[in-house]
């Protein structure tokens, strides 16, 4: 649902692993899926999907065992209300959208039994129709029971995942993941965003260095007032992380910026500002990141009449 970078990726992957996979997509990038196909461009390996099923509307697709659920949030209670055409016995639906309330979301549309946790660390984007192109090498996504336990239908999924090459983690504390990639993700989202630099020369600058360690922190801080066991490390642990990635690599909201496409901003660094408020936690430089991007949340800003 949402054949942009992790699902066009994702998707592609399991295609080729012999699965059958139906893309939900839209605009030019549906018509290249039908006409040409799906290729992934990929430092692990380069992946064509010639016979491609791809549709605007899920009820023609009917019942289906697995959603990957990969929209972009501006866009998730409305998939998620066309999601209602693909339920069946057993249906099981994987958010994995930036922010950490898609599965609540989703939960209030389809029931709380098909839906389960997840988080995705991937960077890819449709680099341009029917193509979609993956930077760095990492490619996981970690997923789990919101209950905790690691159950049969998880344990299936861990399977097909890994059966097509896809770097599959089940997890027993898949909220606290959801929450642990958060603290990096809104922080780094809207720094790259705001500053218009990639990953290597944010880092390299002691300033928006020191930026990033105060933006994590204040996540955690929000993180650990919802009562979200994450890692006690954490913030040290994204800073060596960090420092692996590729120094050309862009945030998917900065990339979204640079085309004029709408942000994420309300769930990334507006979520961190809103939820710190709810909880009486501090949040200054997410609320700076929210206030600067604001004209540019629902596209470039147009000049006052």
């Amino acid at each position: 649902m949402g054949a942009g970078g992790v699902g066009g990726c994702l998707g592609a992957r399991l295609a080729a692993a012999g699965h059958d996979v139906t893309f939900v997509a839209r605009g030019a990038h549906l018509s290249a899926l039908r006409s040409d196909g799906l290729r992934l461009e990929s430092v692990r390996g380069d992946v064509a999907v010639g016979d491609v099923r791809a549709t605007d509307d899920p009820a023609a697709v009917g019942p289906v065992d697995l959603v990957l659920f990969t929209v972009k949030m501006r866009d998730c209670a409305a998939a998620a209300d066309q999601c209602r055409h693909l339920m069946g016995d057993g249906t099981m639906v994987v958010p994995l959208l930036n922010g950490v309330e898609s599965h609540e979301t989703l939960r209030e549309r389809l029931g709380v039994e098909p839906v389960l946790g997840g988080t995705a660390y991937i960077s890819a984007v449709i680099d341009r129709p029917g193509v979609i192109r993956q930077t760095g090498a990492l490619e996981r996504i970690l997923f789990g029971e919101l209950s905790g336990p690691i159950s049969p239908r998880v344990q299936r999924l861990q399977s097909a995942l890994s059966d097509a090459g896809i770097g599959a983690i089940a997890s027993v504390r898949i909220l606290p993941e959801i929450w642990e990639k958060f603290i990096l993700l809104a922080t780094n989202a809207g720094l790259t965003t705001l500053t218009r630099l990639p990953i290597g020369m944010l880092r390299s600058h002691d300033g928006t260095r020191a930026l990033i360690d105060a933006g994590m922190r204040e996540v955690e801080a929000v993180a650990r007032a919802k009562t979200i066991e994450v890692a006690s490390d954490i913030v040290a642990r994204h800073h060596a992380f960090y420092d692996t990635l590729p120094a050309e690599m862009k945030s998917s909201m900065q990339v979204d910026l640079e085309r004029g496409a709408p942000l994420e901003l309300p769930w990334l660094s507006g979520a961190v500002v809103r939820l710190g408020e709810e909880l009486g936690v501090p949040t200054p430089v997410h609320g700076f990141i929210a206030m600067a991007l604001s004209p540019y949340a629902d596209g470039p800003p147009r000049p006052p009449t």
